[in-house]
């Protein structure tokens, strides 16, 4: 692998307990990174003050604001004035759906999703079904989970406000048209929005060139902590407010804004960029490729993907194993910390809507395991965790 140092400085040691599991569940969260723990904390003690104050206590934290924005729109393509910070890619999701409807003026708008989004872009269509009188269309996938955008121009109309689609799915990994579909909409007038929050940082991503309006950040799926996103907002489009009160993040989410958790977006951003410029993702696709052979190998014919071989994110590998569900799997092999997919409710689990709507049956989608790399991501790590699964699926 080429430099993991130079200008962010070299990768620090993996930031959990030495005796952990494996981690492969970075789609879920990925370790906050140490250096952007280190860029974070002087705005959590000495440069406290209010970036809007006029006076000497504001100057360095309202300087920090505006480099972390500019940061992250780095990363995606965009002006930093396009950037709105949030509490939370749900939240995210929430100001573009709900803000580009009720801005609309409509009275009976059309917003067109898909089958495989996330829940906080499918709960918030919901509710602007039930609140506001939106008329909402969820368009279907196939096997591998991607959308056809034929499926769209069939379904776009002249009262469609809005569509929203991801760039890539958090459990497959499926990549999704975007280009094209956000070109469909534009040419009915809509806007398209695009949660994005699995692939920034993975993949590059360019706003211009996927001609989206809207584009939803996430910093705990990329090394910054909990509890901080942005919402790329085109110049020109109109939103409504999610949080009403002063006029930071552009009058779109008023409030103080949380100078440290920019810092750490910014600087989460920033490693970003390096690592997509000095050849991580590929790093990051061999060894996913790698644990996936090891796999087949050892369980010859029982092994099989979930979602597309090719048009998916470089670190995420859903499969199944024949003879064995995804829950019980994990539970034998407790040195290996990855996901399935599947609900448990009251003890009975139930499958992933994801794979459901791919056309698996609840038997074989029940039988999912998601393994997603990461930053730490190790031949040595990756050869623990395969050896784990074959010798516990034998056990079962």
């Amino acid at each position: 692998m080429t430099g993991r140092g130079d200008a962010v400085g070299a990768l620090p040691p993996f930031p959990g307990p030495p005796d952990a599991p494996v981690y492969l569940d970075y789609n879920a969260t990925t370790p906050v990174d140490p250096r952007v723990v280190e860029a974070t904390m002087p705005y959590l003690t000495g440069f406290f003050g209010n970036p809007s104050s006029s006076h000497s206590y504001g100057a360095e934290p309202r300087r920090a604001l505006g480099e972390a924005r500019a940061r992250v729109a780095a990363l995606i393509g965009a002006r930093a004035d396009e950037v709105v910070f949030t509490g939370s890619g749900s939240e995210a999701d929430l100001l573009a759906l709900r803000g580009a409807v009720l801005a609309s003026g409509r009275s009976r708008p059309q917003v067109i999703t898909q089958a495989t989004e996330h829940p906080a872009v499918l709960e918030s269509c919901r509710s602007l079904e039930r609140l506001h009188g939106a008329r909402v269309t969820v368009l279907p996938v196939d096997a591998d989970g991607q959308v056809d955008p034929a499926a769209l121009a069939s379904e776009l109309t002249e009262a469609t406000v809005l569509v929203s689609v991801m760039a890539a799915n958090n459990e497959t990994g499926a990549l999704q048209p975007v280009t094209e579909l956000a070109a469909l909409a534009h040419e009915r007038g809509a806007l398209f929005h695009c949660d994005a929050a699995q692939a920034v940082g993975k993949i590059p991503l360019d706003v211009g060139e996927l001609g989206v309006d809207l584009l939803t950040v996430v910093g705990h799926k990329m090394y910054a902590p909990k509890g901080v996103a942005a919402l790329y907002v085109r110049d020109g489009v109109r939103l409504e407010p999610v949080v009403h009160g002063g006029p930071q993040e552009r009058g779109l989410r008023a409030g103080t804004e949380n100078v440290a958790l920019a810092v750490a977006l910014g600087a989460a951003a920033r490693i970003a960029a390096h690592e997509l410029d000095d050849g991580t993702p590929d790093w990051i696709a061999t060894l996913r490729d790698t644990l996936h052979q090891r796999l087949r190998t050892a369980l010859p014919g029982r092994v099989h993907l979930h979602g597309p071989e090719k048009a998916r994110l470089p670190n995420t590998l859903n499969v199944r194993i024949d003879g064995v569900l995804g829950h019980e799997l994990l539970a034998a092999a407790p040195g290996v910390a990855a996901s399935t997919g599947s609900a448990c409710h009251s003890g009975t689990h139930t499958p992933s809507p994801v794979l459901t709507a791919m056309g698996l049956d609840p038997a074989r989608a029940l039988g999912a395991l998601r393994l997603t790399l990461g930053r730490w991501s190790t031949p040595a790590s990756i050869e623990t965790a395969a050896n784990a699964l074959i010798e516990a699926v034998a056990r079962h």
